[in-house]
Parts: structure tokens; C-alpha cells; sequence
């Protein structure tokens, strides 16, 4: 594996994509019973800000840094910011919790968290970083691997985090295949999909997949921090959540706006959210 999350960790992608987490698990939270989360391609769990994988490209700086700077912001972002703080000394942002912490850090003691590393060696740190939290398992192996094996869980609610590195040319066909497959198995689950905006065509592909292979309730928010330019690498990402636009459609109607113009990068920063897939 080349790939390594530090270099990109509190970007604008993790921004969008840990927003939508939090709002997900405030939603599974609001009911009493227990729910299960899976977090396929769980990485290192924190992410030390001071590295020299961090400042090389000070990507935290156009993302995390910025929002944390900017005073008020919509209500749906005060769970993911509150997340950012409690892992920070006061008035400080030193590590970037990585979707992980995130989550377990806002499990409810009857909840349950299995996440997948691939990397032996970040596998560990993750261990380490979750060894805090008694109802946290961290599973070596593919995350593609993990969802034909603990779909459906005994728990029959939770949230399924997918969030591939797309370090292999045909990532999108591979997400797009799970996801269908996962679905398939557990249908009542809430799913949030992070995927790169660097090919406008092969995203659309990603999503029109989706929708064919018979997902219902699927919507795509994105965000845009700078127009898209051919061979101009990532200006932008997205989410796709299944069953999740209850929890997220209100929020993401004043957050996308507010994150386009506060994480712009230069002109044609923009968000927006569209139906893939009706009930």
C-alpha cells in the first residue's frame, strides 16, 4: 500500500466526509436501541498535524484550520467541529481524529464499532488509538472483505462507512460492486460513500451504477473548492448516502454553501446535493 492518509488528513474531503458522519450518528443515536458501524478503510485512526506528513502539503490548513477559525457556522457542523475539539488541547489543533475516533467517540455504550485497515502497520496504530473504547474492534484485512462478512449484524440497525483510498484505476467499479452487494444484504442500513472528484465522467458512471443496480433512497452531496480542470487532480469530493437524506438533506442545504465559500480554493468553489435513487 502507497497511500497514506497522512498528507491529506482535515482536508477539504475530510471535512465534507466527517460532517456527514457526525450527522449519521447523531440520527442512529436519537432512538434507544443499539447500532453496529463498520468502517471499512479505517487508516491510523489520528493523525498528528505537526508531522512531516501533514505541513509537506499543509493540506489541514484549506480544511479543518480554516473552519475552526471561521466563528459561527450552521448547526450541522457543531457535532463534527465538537469531535475536532474534544481530541485537541483547548484552543489548539495539533491531531485530526480520523473517522475512527469519530465514531467511537460518539458511541453510546451499547454500541458497537468494527474497523478494517489493511496496512499492518497502520492497523496498529489504529488499534492503539481505539484502545480506549471497550465496544472498538479493529480487524487487519480488506474492507471490501469485511462487508460480506459481518452483513447483516445481529444489531439489524447501523451505519456503514466506505471510504476507499482509489490508488487502483478501477476503484470506482470495485466501490460501486460492494456497495450494490452490501445493500443487498442489509437493506435497512444507513451507508455514507466517499468518493474523489478528479473524473466528472467516471463519478457519474459511479453513481448512474448505483442507481441500475436497484439501491433505493441515495442521494450525492458534493463539494467543490475550485472549478474542476482536465488533469488538475482533486477540486472537490462527495458523499453518497443510502438512507441517510432524512438525517442529512436540511443540514447539507445550508452547510454546502457555507463550506464552498469558506474552503475555496479559487473561483467555481460550489456544493450541491442530488437524488441518485428514490425510496
Amino acid at each position: 500500500m502507497n497511500y497514506r492518509h497522512g498528507y491529506h488528513a482535515g482536508n477539504h474531503a475530510d471535512v465534507l466526509k466527517h460532517a456527514a458522519l457526525m450527522l449519521l450518528l447523531q440520527h442512529l443515536k436519537a432512538k434507544p436501541k443499539p447500532f453496529f458501524v463498520l468502517d471499512t478503510h479505517g487508516g491510523r485512526g489520528g493523525y498528528d498535524l505537526a508531522s512531516a506528513e501533514a505541513l509537506r502539503a499543509g493540506e489541514f490548513r484549506h480544511g479543518i484550520a480554516r473552519l475552526m477559525a471561521a466563528g459561527e457556522v450552521p448547526a450541522g457542523l457543531v457535532p463534527y467541529l465538537a469531535a475536532v475539539r474534544a481530541a485537541n488541547p483547548p484552543g489548539a489543533l495539533t491531531l485530526y481524529p480520523g473517522s475512527p475516533l469519530l465514531i467511537a467517540g460518539a458511541l453510546r455504550p451499547e454500541d458497537r464499532l468494527v474497523a478494517c485497515e489493511l496496512h499492518p502497520g497502520e492497523s496498529a496504530a489504529l488499534a492503539a488509538a481505539l484502545r480506549p473504547w471497550r465496544r472498538a474492534r479493529v480487524e487487519t484485512r480488506d474492507g471490501y472483505g469485511a462487508l460480506k462478512g459481518v452483513l447483516p449484524p445481529p444489531e439489524k440497525r447501523g451505519l456503514v462507512l466506505i471510504d476507499p483510498p482509489f490508488e487502483k484505476p478501477d476503484e470506482f467499479e470495485t466501490l460501486g460492486r460492494a456497495l450494490r452487494e452490501a445493500w443487498k444484504r442489509f437493506p435497512q442500513g444507513v451507508y455514507l460513500v466517499w468518493y474523489p472528484l478528479k473524473d466528472r465522467a467516471a463519478a457519474d458512471a459511479f453513481l448512474a451504477g448505483v442507481a441500475e443496480g436497484g439501491v433505493r433512497d441515495a442521494t450525492a452531496y458534493e463539494l467543490y473548492v475550485r472549478a474542476p480542470v482536465a488533469g488538475g487532480g482533486m477540486t472537490g469530493s462527495g458523499v453518497l448516502a443510502v438512507n441517510g437524506a432524512f438525517a442529512l438533506d436540511a443540514a447539507m442545504a445550508a452547510l454546502l454553501p457555507f463550506l464552498a465559500r469558506t474552503l475555496a480554493q479559487g473561483p467555481g468553489a460550489n456544493g450541491a446535493a442530488r437524488r441518485i435513487a428514490a425510496e
